[in-house]
């Protein structure tokens, strides 16, 4: 008899409990709720200790979010931007008291041009090119020595007489730009030209909104051509000595191919220079002028749609940084307080910092202006 047959006889033939199959079931069930139960004890202790101490913020995580497409202009049509001037910063801020700031409302704070358009059509005729006369008045190009230029332009000058000669007593060459209707502008503008500034004439062109008057003798969509000439013929006999024009307000009369066409006719057979202001996206400043001929640039850098001295000094950094980008950049101004004291103390320190400050005409010579 075998030891299992006495075990069986002792135990009254009744099966052990580690042998019996509803026993070993009930032991495995009770091991995996045991393993169970101690699993989610470790997980709410390590819960609570990586939470942070009391008064502690947690930085929440970032929320990109895709900015809106901005509305398309009413007046234009779907494809009507191709081949305009690239704006890619944000529309500046313009100063609620100044007319030519609000009027650079849909101009950007920093503007390059397009590439070059396709050559002109067979049916316009272009008038004979006359003498470079803004050659001839143009200031001699300083030494570059290779290093980037700037050029800063002053317009709306010869209306308010004490700060236009503030400005014109500060170190040059700076471009002075006179508007054309100014009171005594022939001296004013021969005073600035002997202090070693470059001239232009500020031409006063129709803006998009009829609230901003640009002045008498503006240049206006829907005038007939000889109309044009005889305001344009105005303007450029109130002095001598520049190189060109640029525009005052405009943006309407900018966008207007017609009108564009007339004014580049006219400074081709005078044989003077176009700088394009743009104060407005749409303008066809400078493709009119490649077509005709015109030499001519384009403003890149506002210095002062916010007219506080810290936006001015700004927004010379930014021309700072545009120049040492591409080699040449064309900043423009106006006769104001804070802008007349960031210049005076931004020039003094701009040869230092690997700069050259020329005229207008030197950066429409170097073919980099727009």
């Amino acid at each position: 008899m075998g030891r299992r047959d006495v075990r069986r006889m002792l135990m009254g033939n009744k099966t052990p409990l580690w042998e019996r199959p509803a026993v070993l079931v009930a032991l495995m069930v009770g091991v995996l709720a045991i393993g169970v139960a101690i699993g989610m004890a470790l997980g709410l202790w390590s819960g609570k200790s990586s939470k942070p101490p009391p008064g502690a913020e947690q930085a929440p995580a970032p929320v990109i979010a895709a900015a809106p497409p901005p509305p398309p202009s009413p007046s234009a049509a779907p494809d009507e931007d191709e081949g305009r001037p690239l704006l890619a910063p944000p529309p500046p801020r313009p100063d609620p008291g100044s007319s030519e700031a609000l009027e650079f409302g849909h101009a950007s704070d920093v503007v390059s041009l397009a590439p070059a358009p396709p050559p002109p059509s067979p049916e316009v005729k272009l008038p004979p090119a006359g003498a470079a006369v803004w050659l001839k008045n143009a200031l001699p190009v300083p030494k570059t020595g290779g290093r980037p230029v700037i050029a800063i332009v002053i317009d709306d000058l010869g209306i308010d007489r004490r700060r236009s000669e503030r400005m014109a007593q500060l170190k040059g060459p700076l471009t002075l730009s006179y508007m054309t209707y100014a009171d005594d502008v022939a001296r004013q503008a021969h005073d600035a030209r002997a202090r070693g500034h470059e001239l232009m004439v500020h031409v006063p062109m129709q803006p998009q909104s009829h609230s901003y008057d640009p002045g008498p003798e503006v240049l206006e969509v829907g005038l007939s051509a000889e109309e044009i000439r005889r305001r344009l013929d105005w303007g450029l006999s109130r002095f001598d000595g520049y190189v060109g024009i640029n525009n005052h307000m405009g943006s309407r009369f900018t966008s207007d191919a017609a009108g564009m066409r007339v004014v580049m006719g006219e400074l081709r057979r005078r044989g003077l220079a176009f700088i394009d202001s743009v104060t407005s996206e749409r303008t066809v400043g400078a493709e009119v002028a490649r077509h005709f001929g015109v030499p001519f640039a384009a403003r890149h850098v506002f210095l002062d749609n916010d007219q506080g001295v810290a936006h001015v000094r700004g927004q010379l950094a930014k021309t700072e940084a545009y120049a040492r980008k591409h080699g040449a950049a064309i900043a423009i101004g106006h006769p104001h307080d804070g802008t007349i004291e960031a210049l005076a103390g931004w020039l003094p320190g701009l040869e230092a910092r690997g700069f050259v400050l020329v005229p207008v005409s030197t950066v429409i010579r170097m073919g980099n202006g727009g």
